[in-house]
């Protein structure tokens, strides 16, 4: 009797153990917003209320229980129980936006019991400096990156908002070598590499149920250094198929020609980097992609910083992004940190400035672009009151020189400050 209790207990034990590492992280994936309560009033020297709109100057935003109350030409006071930035050379805009990010290095494991100063430190370092009140994560465990979800939007953590494709999909034995050469096996036999349709539907459906609002599609895989493998066009149509199903955007990780071939044609919504094997990526190839309204996250210091600086690989995909704006293609920024260690932003600004975009251009692209392609420019974007207070505030003004959009002043979401100079 004793032995059968011993037995007991002990599996008790382990189911409770299996269930707290692989279920209760990903509990409650889907938190109302934090919203802080109260009033936040923003004081700048110049405000660019849209990417199109002149500046006003000065400016004061007034932000009441998290949202945008009142926009003001002229340095207004504050009331007394107001939380104040005030900054008479800085430029606001609305909050920025970085479309492609990853928390799965190491030190994002354990969110759901990892320190509050330890993570507010991290998210500060990669996100909140950089000016980013929204991400998009394409491709991470859910068990870290709801748990940091949960704990931002319940008010533990400073942190912004976050969209999660939740882990990404592979060609069959398409796992990229760079990851396939850095992750312990366990973790390489869970990623999801469907072999038909229907598998794929299969994958997409759990992964909707585990909490992602993306779907994150390798339609090009770097499985050797020089060899790309394409995912099978089918498979990717059927996953795409059931992420629209269910109302979410499909990116996709082409490469070279096949897989932002592949792209086009399984429907996907954004490129999730320029293709950087360029050869046989003509017009006639992008112009097929903005027939079919889709956008691309350049991520152009991603290449220079993984890859090469070389001039003979980095122009090529310059010239893709150059003549995909001209082409009246979308542009959306984003930057693969987290895949890129080195979180500074300078170098993707000076990467769009190269590829013949203003500033104007790349405001776009951190703010309306994403905001629609997201379908929430009701709600961000642009600074209009009932609007909600994302804001950042750049020591100097973005228009005059581009350099400014890296020197973040404060980071402000749904009225919080969740970072200040």
């Amino acid at each position: 009797m004793n032995f059968l209790r011993t037995v007991g207990l002990t599996l008790l034990l382990l189911f409770a153990a299996f269930y707290i590492v692989a279920f209760w992280p990903v509990r409650d994936p889907h938190p109302a917003p934090y919203v802080e309560r109260g009033i936040t009033v923003v004081q700048v020297g110049k405000l660019y209320a849209s990417p199109d709109a002149p500046a006003l100057a000065p400016a004061t935003i007034v932000i009441q229980d998290g949202r945008i109350a009142q926009v003001t030409q002229a340095f207004a006071s504050a009331p007394a129980n107001a939380r104040v930035i005030n900054c008479q050379t800085c430029t606001a805009t609305a909050g920025f936006w970085n479309v492609h990010i990853h928390f799965t290095q190491p030190k994002w494991q354990w969110a759901a019991w990892k320190s509050t100063q330890i993570l507010n430190a991290q998210l500060a370092d990669m996100l909140t400096s950089r000016g980013f009140t929204t991400v998009a994560d394409l491709g991470s465990d859910p068990r870290d990156t709801i748990s940091l979800r949960r704990r931002i939007e319940h008010g533990d953590l400073l942190g912004p908002a976050i969209y999660t494709a939740g882990p990404a999909l592979y060609p069959p034995d398409g796992i990229p070598y760079y990851l396939r050469n850095s992750l312990p096996r366990w973790m390489l036999k869970l990623m999801p590499q469907p072999k038909t349709p229907e598998a794929a539907v299969r994958v997409v459906v759990r992964n909707k149920r585990t909490g992602s609002d993306l779907l994150k599609l390798f339609t090009g895989s770097y499985v050797e250094r020089g060899v790309i493998k394409p995912m099978p066009e089918d498979i990717a149509s059927a996953a795409a198929r059931q992420a629209h199903d269910y109302r979410q955007l499909v990116f996709a990780h082409g490469s070279n020609l096949a897989g932002t071939q592949v792209a086009i044609a399984s429907g996907v919504d954004v490129l999730a980097h320029a293709p950087d094997t360029t050869e046989g990526v003509d017009e006639a190839v992008l112009r097929a992609a903005v027939a079919r309204h889709m956008a691309m996250v350049p991520t152009l210091k991603m290449f220079a910083t993984t890859v090469t600086t070389k001039p003979s690989y980095l122009q090529p995909i310059y010239a893709i992004v150059r003549q995909y704006k001209a082409l009246g293609g979308e542009l959306m920024f984003g930057t693969d940190v987290g895949y890129m260690t080195d979180y500074s932003t300078d170098g993707e600004f000076s990467g769009l400035k190269e590829c013949g975009l203003n500033s104007r251009d790349m405001l776009r692209m951190l703010t309306t672009a994403p905001a629609a392609r997201f379908g929430v420019a009701n709600e961000k974007g642009t600074v209009e009151v009932g609007k909600l207070g994302d804001i950042t505030v750049l020591d100097a003004d973005p228009v005059e020189d581009t350099a400014a959009f890296s020197k973040v002043h404060a980071t402000i979401r749904n009225g919080r400050v969740l970072f200040q100079k």
